[in-house]
């Protein structure tokens, strides 16, 4: 059976790049840069886009396109090509187990932003103007919390329930006629969505004239002006490095789907770089543009670094709703904000599901139909707990490992596999073969050895900081630590399924007949 392909080039830049750019470059980048000192959080910001988002970026779509030429879209498949050794595909589970999970509690998260589009339109928080009061509307909808705002769960399942659908549609419609299609029209509106807000917060000024402080300049200048003593944090460099992990969706198993379905000779080094472009241009620009300089603009600086430190959806869903309460036509502005995050997620969480999708046609010979309908079954299933428990800390428990700690891991063994082990001259000829561009050489060096110490530094680093805490539940009420148990057996449980499953792909000689045509 043939292999899908992408119908245009443009269509595979938009199709990466609507991977790449997701929730993370409008809700975290903004917490992430507000709480680690702003302009500071941007020197190991951009080393670490030079250091390791380029280079993964590179690696995992050549990865992606070699294997693609064997009938491989993902990481158990594309290991067993590189290194010949019974472990390989067994490996490649990490590149299944992350973007699955993730997707379970990613899902969650995107349906709030259709749910909050709608509320914007509808007026349904108006009246909601301080931390307090539109942090219960917040919860309420969450299930958190039963409050005047939401009797129930009703409202965030019913949005949930579409989210989920519309990312099944898109799926069963395939590559060029479901996800290229969905980022052909996505990612254009988004783009122009967010350079409309981003016109509007420039032109806000100083909403009080009684702070003067409180103005967008002071805003962007927040952002901008560093505090070079802030550099000796380390938490800033983990910080900076971590968020690149999701700015991009590196080391998620999920640009290897996408690059499979590249032919043989096309580029991939200027597809990488117009990818990182689109998505910095949208993170950087777009995203820190609009959320800090608003958020500056009405609250002060000091009080949005407090605001950004009190949790990842502060920023997003409990500030940004009150400042566009103050404007005119917020309601619409409201909507359109919320409705760009929308946009953002489901270009990201179809790109989650892809490879275990194309896991199940490659390498077990399903059809799409078959494959889509049992994966969104089951992670619909399975995003119901994060739905029900999401007070208990299972979402946070599914984030830390998979969306955390994990990425580091893949991209770590990712790096060393297709450097060190598949060797650095295939690498780099494969990273060069058809390329657009001409790739500095230095980045050879770069990307064996700077690259795996990077990583290695983070995962360190994190292990040393955060391992201990996360394993022993350090600070989890004990009515939450059952719920975290259950997220800890879940995240077992797809690990282990998907390892039966490259069992019996290997059984079948999946991998072995394939690898002899190489």
């Amino acid at each position: 059976m043939e292999r899908d392909r992408w119908a245009t080039k443009i269509g595979l830049i938009l199709a990466l790049a609507g991977n790449a750019v997701g929730l993370g470059n409008f809700l975290r980048f903004p917490v992430q840069a507000a709480g680690n000192g702003g302009g500071a959080f941007m020197i190991p910001y951009f080393i670490s886009l030079l250091l390791l988002g380029i280079p993964l970026m590179w690696t995992e779509l050549s990865m992606g396109r070699f294997g693609g030429q064997y009938g491989h879209g993902t990481m158990p498949g594309i290991f067993t090509l590189l290194w010949r050794h019974p472990a390989a595909k067994y490996l490649g589970v990490i590149g299944l187990f992350l973007p699955i999970t993730v997707f379970i509690y990613y899902v969650c998260v995107e349906s709030w932003t259709l749910g909050f589009s709608f509320f914007s339109l509808a007026g349904k928080y108006r009246g909601a103007v301080t931390q307090e009061s539109m942090g219960a509307f917040l919860h309420g909808y969450q299930g958190i919390e039963h409050n005047a705002y939401f009797a129930g769960r009703g409202w965030m399942y019913g949005f949930f329930v579409v989210t989920c659908l519309v990312n099944y549609l898109v799926l069963r419609k395939g590559i060029s006629g479901g996800i290229e299609r969905l980022a052909n029209i996505g990612m254009p509106l988004l783009i122009v969505m967010a350079i409309v807000l981003v016109v509007r917060v420039l032109t806000l000024g100083t909403p009080d004239p009684a702070y003067p402080d409180r103005s967008v300049s002071n805003g962007l200048g927040f952002i901008w002006n560093p505090n070079l003593a802030m550099l000796r944090s380390p938490r800033v460099w983990l910080a900076a490095a971590g968020q690149i992990f999701f700015t991009l969706s590196v080391a998620f198993g999920a640009v290897q789907a996408y690059a499979s379905y590249l032919r043989r000779d096309d580029d991939v080094a200027l597809s990488g770089i117009a990818t990182a472009s689109t998505n910095e241009f949208c993170e950087v620009i777009c995203g820190g543009s609009i959320a800090i300089p608003i958020a500056c603009a009405f609250f002060g600086i000091a009080a949005t670094q407090a605001i950004a430190q009190g949790g990842p959806f502060n920023l997003g869903f409990q500030t940004m709703p009150i400042v566009f309460q103050h404007l005119p036509a917020g309601n619409v502005f409201g909507a359109m904000w919320f409705g760009l995050l929308f946009i953002a997620g489901i270009t990201s969480s179809v790109a989650l599901t892809l490879p275990a999708i194309s896991f199940f046609i490659d390498e077990l010979g399903w059809t799409r139909k078959r494959a889509v309908n049992v994966i969104s079954l089951f992670t619909f299933g399975a995003a119901n707990l994060v739905v029900f428990f999401l007070a208990h800390g299972f979402m946070d428990e599914l984030d830390f490992w998979a969306g955390t700690f994990g990425v580091v891991l893949l991209g770590l063994i990712e790096i060393v596999v297709f450097f060190w082990i598949f060797g650095s001259n295939r690498a780099w000829e494969e990273i060069t073969r058809g390329a657009h561009i001409k790739v500095p050489r230095a980045y050879r060096f770069i990307m064996k050895y700077v690259t795996p110490l990077f990583l290695v530094t983070i995962l360190a680093a994190w292990i040393k900081t955060d391992i201990r805490r996360v394993f022993t539940m350090e600070g989890a009420s004990p009515e939450s630590r059952p719920y975290m148990w259950g997220a800890r057996i879940l995240m077992l449980g797809i690990i282990t399924g998907f390892t039966a499953l490259v069992a019996v792909a290997a059984r079948r000689g999946s991998f072995a007949k394939k690898r002899e045509n190489l």
